[in-house]
C-alpha cells in the first residue's frame, strides 16, 4: 500500500542538494548487457547477426533485381494477352526450362532407378549403388545420362506445357463456358493427354540414348548426338522409336494425372484458405503450386510405374527385328507381376519433388512474364435469369 508521507530518503534527496557536504553519487549502472556489450562477450553472437543481416540484404537486392530484369523482359515482350501466340510462346518456354532443369538435376536417382529396373540384384539401395559408381566411373558417372536427359526433357516440356495451355483452350471453346467448366476435369485429361501424344514424339530418341547409356556398363556412347549415331548406324532410324509404345503408355497416363490432379489439388487448396487466390501474394501462389505439384507427383509415379519399368527393359533388352508384342511377352514372363514395380520408392521421391519443382518453375516464370499462375478454376458462368 503506498504511504502518504514522504518517506526519509525523499526528504535527503530534496534537502541534502544545499548542503556543502553532499555529493551527488552517479546512477547505478544497469546490469542488463547492451547489444554491443553482447557483441563483445559473445562472438558467435555477432558473426550470426551479421550474417542474418547480410543475407536480409542479399535477398533484397536479388528481389530488386528480378524486380527489375521482369519488368525488362515484359517491356521488351510487350503486352501478352491471354491465349495469343505470344502467350503460347511464353508457356512454351517456361516448360522447357521446368522441365529440363529439373529432370537433369535429379539424374542421378533416375540412374539408380533405371539400372534397377534392369536388374535389381545390382544395387541394394541408392546410396550403395552411388558409391559404387563413385568408386569405378567417378563423380562424372553418377551423372551418367545427362546430356540425352537435359535436351530430350527439355524438348518434352516446351511440347507438354505449351500444348496443354493450347489443348486446355481449345477443348473448353468446343465445349462452351457451361459445359467447360461442369466438365473440367475432363478438360484436363484430354488437354493434357493430346499435349503428351505430340511431346513425346520429340522426347523419344533422346530416352532411347538415355536408358542405354544409363544400362550399359560401361556406357554404350559418350554423349547424345555420339549416341544417335550408333543407334542409327546399326539399327537404322526407327532404332529410336523402338522403345515409343511403351512411352506412350507410360507418359500419357503420367500427365494425364500429372495435370488433372494439380488443377484439382490447387483449386481444393484455394478452396481451403480464407479469400480468393487473387488476396496472396505471388510468392503464396508459387508456394501453393510447388504443393499441388508434390501431391501430383506421387500419384504420377505410382500409376505411371509399370510402363516405366517396361520402358527401361525394352530399350535395354529388345532385340533387333523382335515384335514389340512378343518382347514385352517375354520381359514380363522373365519379370512377372512383381518385377514391374521396381524402385517404386525411390520414383516416388524422383517424381514427387520433381513435379513440384516444375511447377514451381513454371508458375514462377509466368509470373515473371507478367501472367497468372496455373490452377484455381474459374467461378461458374452466370445464367441469366429472364424475366417474364
Amino acid at each position: 500500500m503506498p504511504l502518504l508521507f514522504p518517506t526519509q530518503t525523499t526528504l535527503q534527496e530534496i534537502f541534502a542538494t544545499h548542503s556543502p557536504l553532499y555529493h551527488r553519487s552517479s546512477p547505478p549502472q544497469s546490469s542488463k548487457p547492451s547489444r554491443n556489450s553482447r557483441k563483445d562477450l559473445f562472438p558467435a553472437w555477432s558473426a550470426v547477426d551479421d550474417v542474418k543481416s547480410k543475407a536480409g540484404q542479399l535477398s533484397n537486392e536479388a528481389q530488386r533485381e528480378i524486380q527489375k530484369a521482369s519488368a525488362a523482359a515484359q517491356a521488351k515482350a510487350g503486352h501478352i494477352e491471354l491465349y495469343s501466340p505470344k502467350y503460347y510462346a511464353a508457356c512454351t518456354l517456361g516448360g522447357l526450362l521446368a522441365c529440363g532443369v529439373t529432370h537433369t538435376a535429379v539424374t542421378p536417382l533416375d540412374l539408380v532407378k533405371c539400372r534397377r529396373q534392369v536388374d535389381s540384384k545390382m544395387y541394394k539401395g541408392n546410396f550403395e549403388a552411388w558409391g559404387k559408381i563413385g568408386r569405378a566411373e567417378g563423380f562424372r558417372g553418377i551423372y551418367t545420362g545427362w546430356s540425352p536427359t537435359f535436351f530430350g526433357y527439355s524438348a518434352q516440356g516446351a511440347f507438354k506445357y505449351g500444348g496443354y495451355e493450347f489443348f486446355k483452350k481449345f477443348y473448353s471453346d468446343l465445349a462452351g463456358e457451361d459445359l467447360a467448366y461442369r466438365y473440367k476435369t475432363s478438360i484436363y485429361l484430354t488437354a493434357s493427354a493430346s499435349a503428351e501424344f505430340i511431346a513425346d514424339l520429340a522426347l523419344c530418341p533422346f530416352e532411347a540414348v538415355k536408358v542405354r547409356m544409363q544400362t550399359t556398363i560401361p556406357p554404350f556412347a559418350t554423349g547424345t548426338f555420339n549416341g544417335i549415331s550408333n543407334i542409327t548406324g546399326k539399327e537404322g532410324f526407327a532404332g529410336l522409336y523402338k522403345g515409343l509404345y511403351p512411352l506412350w503408355g507410360r507418359q500419357i497416363p503420367y500427365t494425364m494425372m500429372k495435370f488433372a490432379s494439380f488443377e484439382t489439388i490447387v483449386e481444393m487448396i484455394y478452396g481451403y484458405l480464407p479469400g480468393k487466390k487473387s488476396d496472396y501474394s505471388k510468392g503464396a501462389q508459387t508456394g501453393v503450386s510447388f504443393a499441388g505439384g508434390y501431391l501430383a507427383g506421387i500419384l504420377c509415379a505410382i500409376v505411371s510405374h509399370p510402363a516405366d519399368v517396361m520402358v527401361s527393359k525394352l530399350n535395354a533388352n529388345r532385340q533387333p527385328g523382335e515384335a514389340f508384342g512378343a518382347a514385352m511377352g517375354r520381359i514380363y514372363k522373365d519379370i512377372g507381376f512383381s518385377g514391374l514395380w521396381n524402385g517404386l520408392a525411390v520414383r516416388i521421391v524422383m517424381i514427387g519433388t520433381l513435379t513440384g519443382l516444375q511447377w514451381m518453375i513454371y508458375d514462377s516464370f509466368k509470373i515473371f512474364m507478367g501472367l497468372p499462375t496455373t490452377g484455381g478454376a474459374a467461378p461458374p458462368p452466370k445464367k441469366e435469369i429472364s424475366m417474364p
